[in-house]
């Protein structure tokens, strides 16, 4: 598997009510030598321009209606078989699903089942699917049959 694009969703998979928690953007910057950052919001704590800040990126701003099938042809347009997607949210169902690997978090935020169904991978925290990119044989390990 080649990797090449990280497609995240916003709120409730990276923020909490809208905010990045302490640590995030420093391991979020990390990977950048290795995949392309990219953001998918509905922006609904009205605070990504914060986090855009942040991380030194602007997000795509997904609009009302369809949001699953929006998130998913973003990753399509990339080159699916290229992506890892994490989200938690009914709405990231479609782009886990289309990515060449879903990575479902669990959130205080709450984790839809349709996320959960269509990953590959499911962590509890952000921090830990971060750090299966940061240490891929931990990838290998839960994905070999």
């Amino acid at each position: 598997m080649q990797l090449h694009h990280l497609v995240c969703d916003v709120n409730g998979t990276l923020a909490v009510d809208g905010q990045l928690p302490d640590g995030l953007a420093h391991a979020l910057t990390a990977l950048r030598d290795r995949l392309t950052l990219h953001l998918l919001t509905a922006d609904t704590h009205g605070r990504q321009h914060l986090i855009d800040q942040q991380l030194n990126l602007v997000a795509v701003r997904i609009q009302p209606g369809q949001e699953a099938q929006q998130k998913a042809e973003y990753v399509q347009s990339l080159g699916a078989s290229g992506v890892v997607a994490i989200g938690q949210g009914a709405n990231d169902a479609g782009m886990l699903q289309a990515a060449g690997l879903g990575i479902c978090v669990f959130s205080t935020e709450g984790t839809a089942v349709e996320a959960l169904l269509a990953a590959d991978l499911v962590t509890t925290t952000i921090f830990d699917a971060i750090d299966l990119l940061e240490k891929p044989l931990r990838i290998v390990a839960s994905l070999r049959k």
